[in-house]
């Protein structure tokens, strides 16, 4: 009992020297007011996901291959609850929102997505929709993407037309040969292929073109990075959130400006499946091209992290329920995460 108590002090100890010893996020008074999210893949979905739960922040939001908010949980998953209801949802996420394999039977339906996202803000689960309309909105899709077909982000276009939004709000490119990737103007693959660390060069700035979008004219970007992406603890956020499918670890970029000026804005950045730190590395900060536009724009670039687990061994953002059935919600555990992490961005530190 004895060696067995001796063993759990020295493993608690050596835990909290871990946690010590991992830079922590820092406090930069960030203007979150102005915060835009983006997204490939999964990550496209959790984009549309954080849009909507805090619509009062987020004025803009890029969905790349993905589609339609709310398009993987099943209409059957409130019955059965549990693992049943993933399962429901995991078949419908697959077949319906990702190889529009059941178009037949009306999976995407963007009006009943849309009727969906409006009784969530009457509960106040979600913010209210008329902080959505006046968003700006990217979709992109590649045609040679067999992984989330056209068709698919095709319907989230409409799913966004039906919750009010103008056309001139809603950049939609679909005209680009890119496979299942983000697009860069010079990094990463065949502009055709899908596979790690999934960024393609098709002569494409896409950092660029969707940043621009949400926030009007750009100062050009840098030539390379000027600032400093920092690992730092994720696990502060995580705190009381139960199985949340966070990594311990986060990536943040600050430019200089940002470290040491208040008010910077806040681009959050969502990788996709199999695109996290554990898989890529830092490809996906570091080969997309946000750092340049971040350096030059006054924007703080934070990419949270999730990590592999028996229902979700590609480390895929929850798009479909693994971590509760609340997980389309303001309360869902990896919303809640990010969530605190951009609040704490937009605090002031002590001296500042």
């Amino acid at each position: 009992m004895r060696r067995a108590r001796t063993l759990l002090a020295l493993t608690a100890l050596l835990s909290a020297c871990t946690q010590e010893s991992t830079p922590q996020l820092p406090a930069l008074g960030a203007d979150i007011a102005e915060t835009s999210v983006s997204g490939i893949s999964s990550g496209a979905y959790m984009a549309g996901q954080f849009e909507m739960a805090h619509a009062k922040l987020v004025k803009g939001a890029a969905i790349i291959a993905g589609g339609p908010w709310g398009c993987a949980e099943s209409v059957f998953a409130g019955v059965t609850g549990g693992l049943g209801a993933t399962m429901l949802n995991i078949n419908r996420a697959i077949n319906g929102c990702m190889q529009n394999a059941m178009m037949i039977w009306g999976v995407p339906d963007p009006e009943a997505l849309a009727d969906k996202a409006r009784r969530l803000a009457s509960e106040g689960s979600i913010d209210p929709i008329d902080d959505v309309r006046s968003d700006k909105v990217y979709l992109f899709t590649g045609s040679e993407d067999r992984t989330v077909v056209p068709p698919i982000v095709r319907t989230a276009r409409e799913y966004y037309r039906r919750l009010g939004l103008e056309d001139a709000n809603i950049e939609f490119v679909e005209s680009m040969p890119a496979g299942h990737a983000f697009v860069t103007e010079s990094e990463g693959g065949a502009c055709d292929v899908s596979a790690k660390p999934y960024i393609v060069d098709c002569d494409y700035d896409q950092a660029g073109a969707l940043l621009a979008h949400i926030y009007g004219k750009l100062e050009p970007r840098s030539a390379a990075p000027q600032g400093t992406f920092t690992v730092f603890d994720q696990r502060p956020f995580t705190a009381g959130l139960g199985d949340h499918g966070m990594s311990e670890e986060g990536l943040v970029y600050v430019p200089p400006a940002c470290a040491k000026e208040k008010g910077c804005r806040v681009h959050i950045a969502f990788h996709g499946c199999a695109q996290n730190r554990g898989s890529v590395g830092d490809a996906f900060a570091k080969d997309t091209g946000f750092a340049q536009w971040a350096d030059t724009n006054r924007l703080v670039v934070l990419f949270p992290q999730t990590i592999t687990q028996t229902m979700n061994p590609q480390a895929c953002w929850d798009w479909w329920g693994y971590t509760g059935r609340d997980y389309l919600a303001r309360e869902a555990p990896q919303i809640v995460a990010v969530y605190r992490m951009l609040q704490h961005l937009g605090e002031v530190r002590p001296g500042a």
